[in-house]
């Protein structure tokens, strides 16, 4: 270190101390810091710096000038005076090399000698000044954004902080840099060489049609299963494990969501009350695969793993989609950690307010990034592109997506973000889901994305829910959403397959709890019941909590039954959660987020259960009479007219009379609806051109307390009906028998679902 950089740094330390002893300890702190870099640069000399290319970003291993091998470093920072790369030994010993090179605002150089494994960092010289958003501070060692690796855990000590966090005057405090070197207590990036070939990789390219989604989380999935090894569990070898890949198979699925994999950080306030970020929504770096979910090393082992997985996965002709964070990081508001961006740039990478000290945030979690900036942008979608073309993966659920497509402060279906991923040879071509809204002013944007887009729709599964649990909504809103909700996705050339169904996903209850608990019960996550959602739209069946009583454990099984039933024949795409299919349960707590323990993990053991081993059957039958029958799969939304002379419509909603509804009967709640799909007037043809013709069924709904007489249509719409599936049946291995006749009077019995498929 110059001394002219060391009479910087103890500057500083005068400048944010107050007077008396503790601004003479701060001073004989940093030149004691000081004075051992000083000897440790003199033990280790900076290795040369050739000038290397601004392009790619991030850390690239290959032959330099000469074939001399070596790493390409380049940093976009904007506003930085200095970029230092800081290169770790193994015994954690640093050198620092200057990054001379400036071109188009991206600092870069080639350092020969520097090979995969290498742990790196940078620090970024500029201005302190937070009132005008500059929070440059090179004592913080940042994670290279394009890090493809990070090896060590995030630890939130005061050294991480930019400023100084425990100042007395907490309202100033993020304005009082902090000079102490936060190298010890952060993980480092790793260089990494991709040279994984991926020439006998076949991806599935399932159409949205046929897909049904799995979510589930890599490390809860596999930390109990007992056929995987116990080395494995937890990990993105034990995903790929067979056991777990079986599994996947034999229940049918074609496409697992993984919770978010990017790196990620624990919150401090997890850490001070000994939790830890469970799900993983707190990202830190968005091209390296999560290191905690690594068997085989964190030195860039994990990229190898991760890329294994997926193999795996193809194989098995599974997709894998993943669930991404782009809309914020894990820096959170002007109180939280400087780890990366904050560093590198913090006025060209967040959304600031008017007053620049502060963040405009829009997720809730303290922070914005802003998408609207080309750098983001960039910075976005060369994630998005890596994870397809280097990782293998097949598409991505999009964390509160209305924050991405904010222009200036409205969310803008115009944005930037949209219209790149709009025009990308690559990304437009794979699975885009859409959770279609943030907690900002107009942040809900159901049914409002663009073609190219699935969405999360929350609005099927409230009325789902609250059809079950008896809280009747219209016809009118049910049967939009059984229906492939065109009310919400009939424009602009969107399909029913925009609409991504779902009754529970990993926040808010599981489907056993969600017929189990009528309130959240998570004391476990030390927040004194201030977290989670208190509009659950749950029925406990009449006991809250575990119940010992059989009647009320049969009502909640049934009503699973229902719940998984209406959700596997309705149009759209289907998405489970892991373990819902065999009745997991996380005790009531509908905010899993921080429990890292059995409460998140998936319970295999219940499936030893006999009645939890039904449910299983169930959930697989359903999925096998999906992908069977394309009536249950359309490409196209239902016209709900007439298609022959006939008068038989492609969709007709029945009441229990066996009369077609009227529109009153379509603007008021009921309890029992019936639901014809014709088979007979598919749109569309196969891959031969031929038309698509299937059976025609008749599924019957009836959410109330006693049985009812429904007459079953007779002619046009059915001749004999033979029934498939009846949910009141505590045994669903196999179909039940019988047939009846059009106009026949069946007894459905109270809180079912019967499914008829037409016989003649």
């Amino acid at each position: 270190m110059s001394s002219a950089a060391e009479q910087e740094a103890v500057d500083a330390a005068a400048s944010n101390a107050v007077g008396g002893p503790e601004a003479r300890d701060a001073m004989d702190s940093v030149r004691e810091r000081v004075q051992a870099q000083v000897l440790r640069a003199a033990a280790h000399p900076a290795p040369p710096v050739w000038p290397g290319s601004a392009h790619p970003l991030g850390a690239r291993f290959h032959p330099g000038p000469g074939g001399v091998a070596g790493t390409n470093f380049a940093l976009w920072a904007q506003g930085a005076e200095a970029v230092e790369l800081c290169l770790f030994d193994g015994d954690g010993v640093e050198t620092r090399c200057t990054l001379t090179e400036l071109t188009h605002e991206i600092w870069h150089g080639f350092v020969p000698g520097v090979h995969p494994g290498q742990r790196y960092g940078f620090r970024v010289h500029g201005r302190w000044d937070p009132w005008t958003g500059a929070r440059y501070n090179p004592a913080k060692l940042l994670l290279d954004p394009y890090a493809r690796a990070v090896d060590g855990d995030f630890a939130l000590p005061p050294e991480v902080y930019g400023h100084v966090r425990d100042w007395p005057q907490q309202y100033i405090a993020d304005t009082v840099r902090d000079d102490r070197d936060s190298a010890p207590f952060v993980p480092k990036g790793v260089v990494v060489h991709d040279d994984d070939d991926w020439a006998d990789d076949v991806r599935p390219k399932t159409p949205w049609a046929d897909s049904v989604i799995y979510e589930l989380h890599v490390r809860g999935f596999t930390m109990r299963h007992p056929g995987v090894p116990e080395e494995l569990r937890g990990t993105y070898a034990g995903l790929a494990h067979p056991a777990a890949v079986e599994h996947l198979t034999s229940l049918g699925v074609t496409a697992v969501e993984l919770l978010p994999v990017h790196q990620f950080a624990h919150e401090d306030h997890l850490l001070r009350r000994g939790l830890r970020n469970y799900w993983g929504y707190n990202s830190v770096g968005y091209f390296a695969p999560h290191a905690g979910y690594c068997a085989s090393g964190t030195a860039g082992q994990q990229v190898g793993e991760f890329k294994r997985m997926v193999k795996a996965l193809h194989a098995a002709g599974i997709e894998v989609i993943l669930d991404v964070v782009y809309n914020h990081t894990a820096e959170a508001g002007e109180l939280g950690p400087t780890l990366s961006l904050r560093g590198i740039d913090n006025r060209g990478y967040y959304r600031l307010q008017s007053d620049q000290r502060r963040y405009a945030d829009y997720t809730g979690c303290g922070n914005t990034l802003h998408a609207g900036r080309p750098h983001v942008l960039r910075l976005i979608t060369d994630s998005l592109r890596y994870w397809v073309t280097e990782m293998g993966v097949d598409g991505f659920r999009f964390d509160l997506a209305a924050a991405l497509a904010r222009s200036m402060h409205d969310v803008d279906m115009l944005s930037p973000f949209l219209a790149v991923i709009a025009q990308d040879p690559v990304l437009r071509r794979v699975k885009l889901i859409a959770e279609p809204w943030d907690v900002g002013s107009g942040g809900y944007q159901v049914g409002a994305f663009p073609p190219l887009w699935t969405e999360w729709n929350d609005r099927y599964r409230d009325a789902v829910r609250d059809f079950w649990r008896g809280a009747l909504p219209d016809v009118r809103d049910l049967g939009y959403r059984l229906s492939g909700s065109s009310d919400l996705y009939a424009w602009g050339g969107r399909r029913p397959y925009a609409s991504v169904n779902f009754v529970t996903a990993h926040d808010g209850f599981t489907l056993r709890d969600l017929v189990t608990y009528e309130r959240k019960h998570n004391d476990a996550n030390g927040e004194e019941g201030r977290d989670g959602t208190n509009d659950n739209r749950s029925w406990n069946c009449g006991a809250e909590g575990e119940s010992a009583d059989p009647g009320v454990g049969a009502l909640r099984r049934r009503q699973l039954r229902n719940l998984l039933t209406t959700l596997l024949l309705s149009t759209g795409v289907p998405m489970l959660v892991a373990g819902d299919e065999f009745g997991r349960t996380q005790g009531g707590n509908n905010n899993a987020y921080c429990q890292d323990n059995e409460t998140g993990w998936v319970d295999w053991s219940l499936l030893e259960d006999p009645a939890w081993k039904e449910l299983f059957a169930l959930t697989r039958r359903l999925i096998a009479l999906r992908q069977a029958h394309p009536v249950l799969r359309r490409r196209a939304f239902f016209s709900g007219r007439a298609q022959g002379a006939d008068g038989l419509r492609d969709l007709a909603w029945f009441t229990p009379a066996g009369t077609e509804m009227t529109e009153r009967d379509w603007y008021a709640p009921a309890a029992a609806v019936g639901l014809y799909l014709s088979g007979r007037d598919i749109p569309g043809r196969d891959e031969r051109g031929l038309q698509v013709t299937d059976d025609s069924f008749l599924a019957l709904l009836h959410a109330g307390d006693r049985p009812v007489e429904w007459i079953l249509p007779g002619p046009p719409w059915a001749g004999t009906y033979e029934l498939v599936l009846d949910t009141s049946r505590e045994a669903q291995a196999e179909a039940p028998a019988g047939r009846h006749r059009g106009g026949e009077r069946l007894t459905v019995p109270a809180r079912s679902v019967l499914l008829l498929r037409v016989v003649s």
